[in-house]
């Protein structure tokens, strides 16, 4: 990940490998709101060659929460890391700049705007009473290709000035180079994207994008984050399933055309996707230029892409689509991995049937899971705090009491606060799903925090030490509490999953420190 988005974000698996062939599809077109499924050998790709690109995620070291692999339109493999599972949407962090463009394509089609207009002239009521220059100049195209003038991301700004609105902020940082001169990645200048859509047509980018695209495309249940002013936050924040992302990329793929219908004229995907400015110095997967929200790749296509890993690769060449979630901390190996095992397992012709490789590639996905602790699922000590109310210190979190049950399967967490009580279940060394959304109750500090499904896995790291591990499945992130029992006392300590694996964010919350309730 380069720096300038460092700055911003500041494994049975549930599978689905089709053995069998559906009806043949022509044409991808005419695909409705599910993606059609045939097998690797069918669409020219070696299911070998998709074993290799597992084994080289397992060798990695990397997290990888779900990827779904099209071909000539058809989805050729698919999987998700237990706890992960098709039906839960995930989050896309900076691959929401992408659906961001493509609602501006959208009114730029339909005549409401062009990306020549100047950004100021959309918020006469917000802009400086003498705005520079630069400021003026400023164009839609600017915003979209990351070619603001600014100097520094102006997120955090916009998130810090609390007392007025994410527009009349962003107006008011000081533009020091002339637009189209300087590559910033900007993601206040995709909020400024989203806010122009609202300006124009007084709805958000979720309604707006509603029955032009979403609909269309047969994606439901996805939500998207907003502003303290209730606009959707356009640069970061959409969730979305990943069978969603890939009829995104497929719909890109086919330049704007879906079920026979031309959603998006063929020119704008045209332009959004092509190099129409340098980026990053180097020679990185940042450094090969920037359309309209989107990167250049190396092998010489296209993707949209979010922090910690999260793609959406259209490859124009080879007619496929590749869709990663992830957890990563190397988002350049997590392309490598897939440029050097995916991209050689594709030819033109269909291959022979074979049944070995298919198998075998069945079983490999159908074991995909993420890693739980391993300790013990039982310890000498537990009875002494089976059922035990232990009382709360004054915290940040709000929580009065907290009791531990420990059954032979799996153990549960109570937490009673102002709000009500909560309950979470992990399972002995394995993923169990807690049902139904829940708020995170031990948030990070200026992480915003999703409503999200919770996974817990619970192991004894010695015999008074009980260490819970919670995995936001509908989000990216996690969180281990490691509770020490000494005596009538209990000290539970957090580590969030990015602290853990970075060394820019280190773990600030405070520790819960609770005492047996006397009878």
């Amino acid at each position: 990940m380069n720096p300038s988005r460092r700055t911003f974000i500041k494994q049975a698996g549930t599978v689905s490998l089709l053995l069998t062939v559906p009806p043949f599809w022509s044409q991808a077109s005419v695909m409705t709101s599910s993606l059609p499924r045939k097998s690797p050998e069918s669409q020219g790709v070696s299911s070998k060659g998709i074993r290799d690109f597992l084994a080289a995620i397992k060798e990695s070291g990397l997290e990888w929460h779900s990827f779904m692999l099209l071909r000539h339109g058809n989805v050729v493999a698919e999987g998700w890391w237990k706890p992960f599972d098709a039906n839960y949407k995930h989050t896309l962090y900076s691959l929401s700049k992408s659906f961001t463009s493509t609602a501006i394509g959208f009114l730029v089609k339909e005549g409401k705007i062009t990306v020549e207009d100047k950004v100021i002239s959309f918020f006469p009521g917000d802009t400086p009473a003498s705005p520079s220059e630069n400021l003026k100049a400023m164009k839609i195209k600017h915003l979209l290709t990351m070619n603001t003038g600014h100097d520094v991301d102006t997120m955090p700004k916009l998130r810090e000035m609390s007392n007025q609105s994410w527009v009349k902020t962003f107006l008011d940082q000081p533009v020091l180079h002339e637009p189209s001169t300087h590559f910033l990645y900007n993601t206040g200048a995709t909020y400024m994207l989203g806010a122009i859509v609202h300006k124009v047509t007084g709805q958000n980018l979720d309604k707006y994008l509603a029955p032009r695209l979403f609909e269309p495309l047969g994606i439901e249940g996805y939500d998207w984050e907003t502003s303290p002013q209730g606009l959707n936050t356009a640069g970061f924040g959409l969730r979305v399933k990943t069978e969603d992302i890939a009829k995104f990329g497929q719909f890109y793929l086919q330049k704007g055309k879906w079920n026979g219908k031309q959603l998006l004229p063929e020119s704008w995907i045209e332009e959004a996707t092509k190099k129409q400015t340098t980026s990053n110095k180097g020679d990185s997967d940042w450094s090969q230029g920037y359309g309209y929200q989107f990167w250049r790749c190396k092998p010489g296509f296209y993707r949209g892409d979010g922090a910690f890993g999260q793609f959406c690769m259209v490859m124009p060449e080879q007619d496929a689509i590749l869709v990663m979630t992830s957890e990563s901390w190397d988002l350049q190996k997590t392309m490598n991995v897939a440029y050097q095992t995916l991209l050689p397992a594709m030819s033109n012709p269909a291959l022979p049937e074979n049944s070995t490789d298919l198998s075998a590639l069945s079983n490999d996905i159908k074991s995909l899971s993420l890693t739980t602790p391993k300790g013990s699922i039982t310890s000498p000590l537990a009875s002494n705090y089976m059922n035990k109310a232990f009382q709360i210190e004054a915290n940040p979190y709000g929580i009065r009491e907290m009791n531990f049950y420990f059954d032979k399967d799996y153990c549960i967490l109570t937490l009673t606060s102002a709000v009500g009580v909560d309950k979470l279940r992990f399972g002995w060394q394995s993923w169990l799903i807690n049902e139904g959304a829940t708020r995170n109750l031990f948030p990070v500090p200026n992480r915003t925090h999703m409503p999200s499904k919770i996974a817990g896995t619970a192991t004894w790291t010695n015999d008074n030490t009980l260490q819970l591990n919670e995995k936001f499945v509908e989000a990216i992130h996690g969180d281990k509490l490691n509770c020490v029992f000494d005596g009538n006392k209990v000290t539970i300590s957090f580590l969030n999953s990015v602290s853990e694996n970075t060394k820019t964010s280190p773990e600030k919350r405070e520790s819960l420190v609770g005492v047996v309730k006397k009878v």
